[in-house]
């Protein structure tokens, strides 16, 4: 489970902790109005850079998902591909189990795959993402873990390494099973890992149709269809769950996530999310006003070969506010005196950020390269210098 956790590390430091909780720090001139009222049993919308979370309704309970569990069987598809062993181009073998004439999967959605025909790999992705097959997803379990049984542990495995604590498979289709449960929170923070893990792969959820066996499917998403901007990701319904939609859009560089569960109908679900990134994308600006490396400040620095030190965040600062014409201004604060060595990266302050005249977040202030001790003679002439300016100060 290395390679899920390595791909799961973020190259941004966000100042809206990863647990996504709700956002703080608004600036008083940026007020926003309360979110939509959503119909729908649980909601949720998010920030993909911060996690900053800008509209919810009970995210952390438990529902059944429906399809919106072929999220994670389409995340551990593409990390097997990534990971080399699963090659987009392998055939794999459709089983009675796989096939889409078993009566388990009368009613449902359907790749319709059968037994004797070729399928790869590539095919199966889209015929879970697109068509949303039952019937691909239990192909594509066999052929990863040996049995679907054993790739529904998997399944579960990542969601504890993911942190999806509201989240239990049972399958890995979604169809009824009174344990199989997941959140909107869980399904956001799924949706997040296939947009930053797997690009090339996401990229599949954006397609509208797909042909295979001379059936032709559309996209359920119909929201891919209606708005430039949305690219995924999956729709879910079954009759216990009611309708699902995880969705995903980006404008202007903010992408949001919104998450709904349990709503009446095909058409409920995809006017609420459109109303929910609607809401976001108005008010709600994620922006950068740190960038990793730039200078902040210059500091003194005692008893090292060089008597100054470049000062600032390593990594980019990223921050989810109202929208707001302001300016966001950073104070330094150091925690002097900076007595060499120092390393690159080392904390030695804090950088605080306000926007009209409110704290909107802070960052560390770290050292941007290291400075080595000088000698023994210069080291000592700086401790007396150090201990009088400490002593008249």
């Amino acid at each position: 489970m290395t390679g899920a956790r390595a791909n799961t590390k973020r190259s941004v430091w966000c100042l809206i902790t990863m647990l996504w909780l709700p956002l703080v720090g608004s600036a008083n001139s940026a007020l926003v109005p309360a979110p939509p009222a959503i119909n729908a049993d649980s909601y949720l919308l998010v920030d993909f850079d911060t996690g900053a979370v800008l509209a919810e309704h009970n995210p952390d309970l438990a529902l059944p998902p429906a399809s919106l569990t072929k999220l994670m069987t389409a995340y551990i598809l593409a990390q097997e591909v990534e990971l080399g062993r699963l090659d987009l181009d392998d055939i794999v073998p459709v089983s009675r189990n796989a096939w889409s004439q078993n009566p388990v999967f009368e009613g449902s959605s359907l790749m319709w795959i059968e037994p004797g025909k070729p399928v790869t790999v590539a095919e199966l992705e889209r015929g879970i993402v697109i068509s949303s097959g039952n019937d691909a997803t239990v192909a594509i379990a066999e052929h990863i873990a040996g049995s679907e049984a054993a790739f529904v542990d998997l399944m579960n495995r990542y969601a504890d390494e993911m942190g999806l604590t509201g989240t239990h498979f049972e399958n890995s289709h979604g169809l009824p099973h009174p344990e199989h449960l997941s959140t909107a929170r869980d399904l956001a923070v799924t949706a997040a890992a296939a947009i930053r893990d797997h690009p090339e792969r996401y990229a599949v959820y954006k397609e509208q149709s797909y042909t295979y066996n001379d059936i032709t499917q559309y996209n359920r998403n119909h929201l891919l269809r209606e708005d430039d901007s949305v690219d995924g990701l999956k729709t879910g319904y079954t009759s216990v769950a009611g309708y699902g939609l995880v969705a995903s859009a980006k404008r202007e560089g903010m992408r949001l996530i919104s998450v709904v569960m349990g709503s009446s109908s095909t058409s409920s679900r995809k006017s609420e999310t459109r109303s929910l990134l609607n809401y976001g994308f108005r008010f709600y600006e994620t922006t950068t006003p740190l960038r990793g490396g730039a200078e902040l400040a210059q500091a003194r620095v005692w008893k090292g070969q060089a008597t100054q030190v470049a000062l600032g965040v390593t990594l980019d600062a990223v921050l989810t506010l109202p929208r707001s014409a302001a300016e966001i201004t950073p104070t330094i604060e150091i925690d002097a005196p900076l007595i060499a060595p120092l390393n690159a990266g080392d904390v030695v302050g804090r950088v605080v950020l306000t926007r009209a005249g409110e704290s909107v977040g802070e960052a560390p202030l770290e050292v941007l390269q290291a400075v080595e001790p000088a000698g023994f003679f210069a080291r000592l002439w700086d401790a007396i210098m150090l201990w009088f300016q400490q002593l008249l100060g």
